[in-house]
């Protein structure tokens, strides 16, 4: 019997009993269906950690305060100043830019809208090192840090915000913490990064946030860009040994500061995401071998109703082969049949959740690929059974068979 007559005999055997055929492919259509929906938002997951990482700007450390030794005895946290962001600035050979920060969260009002805003102080580079840009106006200038000029840019979800199109809110005045500042510019939407999300905050000179907003020097942390060429363990350990000289600790003694890769949370959190997509994946395939073990259940009952006709089918000159690969074919088809709805609604699927996390769902030719063959895989794992005993059966038996 050729291939393309046992495909239709297994076509035919489908559509005689296609409600039963319907509930067997029913564990197939379900596990494929998951494995798709998983691998596409295993993607999209992955696809927009990457965007937070190039996101990020180039090799950045950031420096924080922490608790350190004197005399033997741990002290609180020691806060970080200028001048270390100074000292980092003229030692530290293979940083390219320097921002120091301050932050808080305090009171804003535009209008009769009032709200609390995080508001940063910061350098003039902020956004050249921290992969901004600017929709629209321009960014504060040193000049006006040194003046202490009450300017203010804000992040591309504060017009929302409070109420107002960002083409109008340049050379408004925004309220904080009671204190005009003129709105000078407005970034473009960057997204958010771990649990925070820049595009609502404000970012102010450093050092009128220092005398007007926060009333002290501290610092929140130091971000330092290093040169792409340099190793970052290499710069942190000069980062490392700015600090300990302006911090005047002695050898041996504890850092009283943190340093630490930027993109280190984003890294890990990518891993986390890698680790989750494979364990919901292997969930997703135990649901196809328990659909396998349904097609065997059910082509081993097929073999029981057809005893019969393989008996007439051996009489008439068909080989043992011949029936092991009609049977085969069957299960094969049925498998291949369901791996394919299950692979439309796994796509459909992945589309609507990725609607709602604002994701991209890539599927790549080879994934729809490997779920066909995954599918041929189980019907001709689970299916080989069935065939065996169908094609074992004894044609006299057979045809005594009621």
């Amino acid at each position: 019997m050729l291939i393309w007559e046992m495909l239709a005999v297994a076509l035919q055997s489908i559509r005689a009993n296609l409600f039963r055929a319907m509930l067997t492919m029913l564990g197939i259509i379900i596990g494929v269906a998951a494995v798709i929906a998983m691998v596409a938002l295993g993607n999209g997951a992955k696809s927009a950690v990457d965007e937070q990482l190039d996101s990020l700007g180039g090799n950045i450390l950031n420096v924080r305060s922490g608790s350190g030794f004197f005399r033997g005895v741990t002290v609180g946290e020691q806060p970080l100043n200028l001048d270390d962001a100074a000292a980092l600035r003229a030692d530290v050979p293979s940083a390219v830019g320097v921002v120091p920060e301050t932050q808080g969260k305090i009171q804003v009002k535009f209008g009769n809208v009032n709200t609390p805003m995080t508001i940063v102080g910061t350098s003039h580079n902020y956004a050249e090192v921290n992969n901004f840009e600017l929709k629209y106006g321009r960014m504060f200038t040193p000049a006006e840090n040194e003046a202490k000029k009450r300017v203010v840019v804000i992040g591309g979800d504060v017009p929302a915000k409070i109420n107002q199109p960002a083409e109008m809110l340049l050379g408004e005045n925004l309220l904080i913490k009671g204190t005009s500042f003129e709105i000078i510019g407005i970034f473009e939407t960057k997204g958010s990064v771990g649990w925070s999300n820049n595009d609502e905050y404000g970012w102010v000179p450093i050092l009128t946030a220092q005398s007007r907003l926060t009333g002290n020097k501290d610092l929140k942390s130091i971000n330092v860009q290093i040169a792409p060429e340099v190793p970052l363990d290499v710069a942190m350990i000069d980062v490392e040994r700015v600090l300990r000289r302006e911090h005047q600790i002695m050898p041996g003694g504890k850092n009283d500061f943190v340093i630490g890769d930027s993109k280190q949370f984003l890294n890990m959190q990518q891993e986390a995401a890698n680790i989750f997509g494979y364990l919901l994946a292997g969930i997703a395939g135990i649901s196809l071998v328990v659909g396998g073990i349904g097609i065997m259940n059910i082509m081993l009952v097929t073999v029981t109703e057809r005893t019969r006709e393989i008996g007439i089918r051996k009489a008439l000159g068909a080989t043992n082969t011949n029936i092991l690969l009609q049977f085969l074919i069957e299960a094969i088809a049925l498998c291949v049949t369901g791996g394919a709805i299950g692979i439309a609604l796994g796509t459909a699927a992945a589309n609507l959740m990725a609607s709602f996390a604002g994701w991209s769902t890539p599927l790549t030719a080879g994934t729809i690929i490997g779920a066909f063959g995954f599918s041929a895989s189980i019907g001709l794992i689970f299916g080989l059974l069935p065939a065996r005993k169908a094609a074992a059966l004894d044609p006299i038996e057979a045809l005594r068979y009621e």
